[in-house]
């Protein structure tokens, strides 16, 4: 349909209008008209204006309309359908409300890819320096070696130790975000069997035993007499939850410190909680506590080793599962993560 434009509309139902009274001024003049003729013909003059006024109206609101619903949605209108919906009385109101809901929905989507594309911009950041430490440190060590090192006893078999460890730290860090990744893409997919989850905690208790007398921190667990044993989820990667929390508790955790696992029932949830009373997190803090290498000391956390991922990768394994984990702390005097799973039926 040819485009009409709002002025060619007004001009051509002035031009009617006119031409109509000046038609019926020169009929009058040559011929006496009885005035009930002369009401007759201004209703007939009315109607034909109001008629030719609407279908040029309706063309002109189809011709907009259109471009304003392939701006909106992206493709062709079907002209029949578009062409039912001038006819509504309400076709303005309608297109006002679509015109809203997309520049809403615009606007929500430019806010979600600025905040997407600084996500990014961090996260690269993140990692270029996290990579950054051990491959420095691999670099330093290994020219000490080659300028002389390597004949030397008392530095030889330390700095070579030193490499290892800052290789390992390196090897973490990938293995984490290969985790992450596959866990954001879909890609790992979950194997739920029903296994003890009181079992679990205490193989992962036992593993870490070491490394808590290392810092001085001892791990308690308590065992209700009533508390549910048997849950339905992905027992490796609730092993990992679990070993990530436990570890995160004995890194934070103050000389002689206690940390308590816990196991308790709600419903048809089990409710698994791990709090220590170690250094607590800021209230600042906490809404970014799993966000991907963010790090509440940072110092310290550095040099216990680790990736700075492992409580991101909690978040996704729990988010996985269709399930929750919320952490609660006072700074100074304590953390507590506590999180769900689904009961064994």
């Amino acid at each position: 349909m040819k485009i009409i434009s709002s002025t060619k509309v007004s001009v051509f139902v002035s031009l009617l209008a006119g031409g109509l009274v000046v038609a019926f001024c020169a009929i009058s003049f040559f011929v006496p008209i009885q005035p009930t003729y002369i009401i007759l013909f201004g209703i007939f003059a009315g109607w034909i204006i109001y008629s030719v006024s609407k279908v040029l109206v309706n063309r002109f609101l189809y011709s907009k309309v259109r471009m304003l619903y392939k701006t909106i949605h992206d493709t062709q209108v079907i002209d029949k359908d578009l062409s039912d919906k001038v006819k509504s009385t309400d076709i303005l109101a309608e297109a006002e409300k679509d015109v809203k809901e997309w520049s809403e929905q615009r606007g929500s989507l430019v806010a979600q890819l600025k905040k997407q594309e600084k996500f990014r911009k961090e996260f690269i950041g993140n990692v270029s320096h996290e990579l950054k430490t051990p491959i420095f440190n691999i670099q330093g060590y290994i020219l000490t070696l080659l300028d002389g090192g390597l004949e030397d006893k008392s530095i030889n078999r330390n700095y070579l130790e030193r490499t290892e460890k800052s290789i390992n730290r390196m090897i973490t860090i990938v293995k984490d975000l290969e985790v992450i990744s596959k866990l954001e893409s879909g890609e790992l997919k979950l194997m739920y069997e029903k296994f003890n989850i009181t079992d679990l905690i205490s193989e992962v208790l036992e593993m870490q035993e070491i490394r808590a007398q290392k810092n001085g921190i001892k791990l308690k667990f308590v065992q209700r007499v009533d508390a549910p044993k048997f849950v339905y989820a992905d027992k490796k990667e609730i092993f990992q939850v679990l070993n990530n929390l436990i570890v995160n508790s004995i890194k934070y955790g103050k000389d002689k410190g206690t940390t308590i696992i816990e196991v308790m029932s709600m419903d048809n949830k089990v409710l698994i909680e791990v709090r220590d009373n170690g250094i607590g997190i800021e209230s600042d803090n906490l809404p970014r506590i799993f966000e991907r290498f963010y790090r509440v000391d940072k110092s310290r956390a550095r040099n216990m080793g680790g990736s700075g991922l492992g409580l991101a990768i909690v978040k996704h394994i729990i988010d996985a599962h269709n399930q929750s984990i919320n952490v609660s702390s006072t700074y100074g005097e304590g953390t507590s993560f506590t999180f769900s799973l689904d009961k064994s039926k």
